[in-house]
């Protein structure tokens, strides 16, 4: 992903913002600097104004909250004005915004009062976990616990556990399969390295293609961003085609679309084969057989 940073220094705008009466009859002004960090790979690739944030845009919407209601504390408009822009430009990842306030009711010299307030935007992520070696399950927990402790990660779902058929062709035991749904502020290349660290730490070494793991992080999906690279493809390739991967996944996100469908219809017009994927509630031999 090719990002941008945007910087809008001193935008002047008379405001009614403030805690004492005066303030909010009388007005002031107030100083705005931006500081935004723009997702720029298409606009960029094509030269094409259309897929650019318009900094003229950023300014009049800026200026229009910033003129408007009247809030009685700076900290409560800059985070109007960063919400805001975070809804109205869709390839803004992550903001700053300082409100100034040169004329503040202060009893004493100053040069400037100002509040900063920065967000990012969180997109929705989708990882695919599974293993066929050692202690499964408690090899996919661990797993699922150090996603959950990523800075910039949040899980918002895990599904249940399922016992599913190996894929490629390779004898070896059956896969212990779950995803993991949540939302993130890390782009796709911070993500791959975390599944790729996740996997090291629990024991995986490289094989041949198609064989057993230790441990198996795929990043599925990252919000609707499309990426292909000499390490990553987003969304997974294989998604559409793997019952291991859809159906622990339609059960927590089945209206996630990707590519254009959601997870529930990627389901349905998959050709399924008997037990290719059964629940690991409805067969007991799933835990037992690790306990060996």
């Amino acid at each position: 992903m090719t990002q941008s940073i945007i910087r809008l220094d001193g935008i002047h705008v008379f405001g009614r913002h403030g805690v004492l009466p005066e303030e909010t009859r009388l007005g002031q002004k107030f100083l705005i600097d931006l500081v935004v960090t723009v997702d720029t790979a298409r606009a960029t690739r094509d030269d094409d104004y259309l897929f650019a944030v318009c900094y003229a845009s950023l300014c009049d919407r800026v200026v229009a909250l910033a003129a408007g209601e009247p809030v009685r504390l700076i900290e409560t408009l800059a985070d109007r004005i960063a919400e805001d822009l975070l809804a109205h430009f869709p390839t803004i990842a992550r903001l700053t915004v300082r409100v100034s306030k040169p004329g503040a009711p202060i009893a004493h010299p100053f040069g400037m009062v100002s509040v900063e307030t920065t967000k990012e935007r969180h997109l929705p992520v989708g990882f695919s976990l599974g293993c066929n070696m050692g202690d499964r399950k408690s090899a996919l927990d661990l797993a699922v616990t150090w996603l959950g402790l990523t800075p910039g990660l949040e899980i918002d779902a895990v599904s249940s556990l399922y016992r599913t058929a190996p894929w490629g062709g390779v004898e070896q035991p059956d896969f212990y399969n779950l995803c993991v749904t949540g939302r993130t502020s890390l782009d796709a290349m911070a993500l791959l390295r975390v599944c790729k660290e996740i996997e090291t730490r629990l024991g995986r070494v490289p094989s041949i293609r198609w064989g057993q793991r230790a441990m198996d992080v795929d990043l599925l999906y990252l919000g609707a961003q499309e990426m292909s690279n000499a390490v990553l493809t987003l969304p997974h390739p294989g998604i559409a085609q793997r019952a291991f991967v859809l159906v622990p996944l339609a059960e927590i996100a089945p209206e996630q679309k990707i590519s254009g469908l959601s997870v529930s219809d990627m389901l349905d017009r998959l050709p399924r084969e008997a037990d290719d994927v059964v629940p690991c509630a409805e067969d007991p031999s799933c835990i037992a057989e690790d306990q060996k």
